[in-house]
């Protein structure tokens, strides 16, 4: 059971347009010992090449995470009676300097995996995943679950290799993710050119476009993902635009023909009883979409895998 300290601010008790903002209204809390989930702003878009703005993403994402409750719908799942979670505050990031912001976020992940926490992180632009799983992977490379438009597997975006476009190569290269683990789903797009996620399927990636996505079905791509990721630790990457811009117009390149919240929804909830050891979402750009609909979506989908999260942590608790 968690600490009643770590209690979120009960909606059904405070007006939810009451008090400073966290995500899903959870404690502002340091990093403890005895924390189990770390909720985390990482206000970074330096590594973005056409619109950025993705640097207010975690604060829009606390405001709009007021409407969350504290019972999954579906799951049942009480995230905040079997953990302690909290949310941290934002990393640190120098905002004229890409690379030391990068160094930066890496050691504030760093004290969360220090204290055996498991970090949800809310970006940022999608460069985000790299310093928070060498943080978190150094010892034992993890397998990915991406939901993205986009493969980020680059060599280089226009001359620089740190970047949202390259992240989960640079993440292979350097042994922090075990590519015959890791599956992407949602790539679509018009490319770069034919090469744009080859490097991935020669590394032994599981590939999964848009088109291939509505031949399979939701029900077959999950049973894809659990089979990739097996028994292993696994990090969830959510890129915003994975999403069709009629739910998520407020992202830095939205593509067309995307995947729907709900499939989006099911496919999270599918990775229950996986060994999770963190996740992000990244890429929400406030300025984009004054509606505030993307933000809801990307707490919305927080919500989702914190449960996930939670349920994993508290079972690995239970049988230590």
């Amino acid at each position: 059971m968690s600490d009643p300290r770590y209690t979120p601010v009960d909606a059904a008790r405070v007006p939810r347009f009451a008090g400073i903002a966290t995500f899903m209204r959870t404690r502002a809390h340091d990093i403890a010992d005895d924390l189990d989930v770390a909720l985390v702003g990482v206000p970074f878009d330096m590594g973005v090449n056409y619109r950025p703005g993705a640097r207010q993403g975690p604060a829009q994402v606390r405001e709009v995470s007021r409407v969350i409750r504290r019972v999954h719908p579906t799951l049942g799942i009480k995230p905040f009676d079997i953990c302690n979670v909290a949310d941290v505050g934002d990393a640190p990031v120098n905002p004229v300097d890409l690379m030391k912001s990068i160094d930066m976020i890496e050691a504030f992940f760093a004290r969360i995996h220090a204290v055996g926490a498991v970090p949800i992180a809310i970006g940022g632009d999608h460069t985000v995943p790299l310093p928070v799983l060498r943080a978190i992977a150094r010892e034992t490379p993890v397998g990915i679950v991406q939901f993205d438009a986009h493969a980020d597997t680059l060599d280089e975006l226009v001359g620089t290799r740190f970047n949202h476009a390259t992240t989960f190569r640079r993440g292979v290269e350097e042994g922090l993710i075990d590519p015959r683990r890791t599956i992407q789903i949602g790539l679509r797009g018009s490319r770069f050119g034919d090469d744009d996620f080859q490097w991935g399927l020669d590394q032994g990636m599981r590939c999964i476009t848009i088109d291939e996505y509505e031949d399979l079905g939701r029900t077959a791509v999950i049973e894809e993902m659990l089979a990739v990721t097996g028994d292993g630790p696994v990090y969830v990457s959510f890129d915003i635009d994975a999403l069709d811009p009629a739910y998520a117009i407020g992202t830095g390149v939205p593509e067309a023909g995307g995947l729907s919240v709900r499939d989006c929804q099911v496919m999270i909830r599918a990775l229950r009883g996986k060994h999770l050891v963190g996740a992000d979402i990244c890429e929400v750009a406030p300025a984009l979409d004054p509606s505030g609909h993307t933000a809801l979506n990307a707490a919305n989908l927080m919500f989702e895998l914190l449960c996930v999260i939670a349920d994993s942590v508290a079972s690995r608790k239970q049988g230590a």
